[in-house]
């Protein structure tokens, strides 16, 4: 089996700027029923909301909070990612920065979102800084989509793609966040956890076009990369002959409210 080193975790953070377009076009969005079930733990709707989200990449999550009537303000590191925002989302207002030092003042926020940006921070710092910027009762929400790996043929793709990286894909979701103890080690913040199943359907090239969206992708050598997504193509036909796939997710849902 051939196997690549992991690329760096600065190096993957970075990846994604060079592909902004692909990941606006191609990453899947979010079903109603999470901002229902953020409003249910955050004990307030959405609407009229400050909120902030952070590492909001080129706002596939701000725009829903903003459809929902939130007042967001969009915080985003990456300067390609960042660029395709304000492209998307010229009416929405985006500051550069991350949360391990949140650009917000003291007590700003009503709501504080991370939609697949957690994992970024070092929640050492990001935890305090969350606490500093949520107003007393204000809460925390992270948000993952991950595959659901109890359908037979996302689990068969799953595990090709560890064997492309040779890692176990399972494992790494697992340890990604399925305990809320992962996302705050400190003990500080109080997690509710959910999970929120939907899925959609899309052609084979958004499909493939997503996966190599994904920053262990985007570090990958090009041929190498290109010669899997082409293999994982036909794979793919033989489970969806019209060349639709169903792409089915559980959205991992962590909310914590500050005293």
């Amino acid at each position: 089996m051939t196997t690549t080193q992991p690329p760096s975790h600065a190096a993957r953070a970075h990846s994604f700027n060079a592909a902004a377009a692909q990941y606006a076009a191609n990453r899947p969005s979010y079903p109603p029923a999470l901002l229902d079930t953020v409003e249910e733990l955050a004990g307030r709707p959405l609407s009229g909301a400050r909120v902030v989200d952070v590492g909001a990449g080129t706002g596939i999550a701000t725009a829903l909070l903003h459809a929902r009537g939130a007042e967001v303000l969009a915080v985003e590191p990456g300067e390609g990612m960042a660029a395709e925002f304000r492209r998307v989302l010229p009416h929405i207002p985006i500051v550069r920065g991350n949360g391990n030092a949140l650009p917000v003042a003291d007590a700003h926020a009503d709501l504080l979102t991370y939609a697949q940006a957690w994992h970024w921070t070092d929640p050492a710092r990001s935890v305090p800084e969350a606490l500093r910027v949520l107003r007393p009762g204000g809460a925390l929400a992270l948000w993952w989509n991950r595959d659901a790996l109890d359908i037979a043929w996302i689990a068969e793709a799953a595990d090709r793609t560890g064997r492309f990286f040779g890692v176990d894909i399972a494992a790494e979701k697992r340890k990604a966040g399925d305990r809320p103890e992962r996302a705050d080690p400190s003990g500080r913040l109080r997690f509710t956890r959910r999970e929120v199943r939907w899925s959609r359907r899309i052609p084979i090239d958004t499909h493939l076009a997503n996966i190599g969206s994904h920053s262990a992708f985007l570090v990958s050598p090009k041929e190498r990369r290109r010669a899997f997504l082409e293999e994982e193509r036909g794979h793919l036909l033989k489970v969806f002959p019209d060349g639709i796939v169903e792409e089915t997710y559980d959205v991992l849902l962590l909310v914590a409210t500050k005293p």
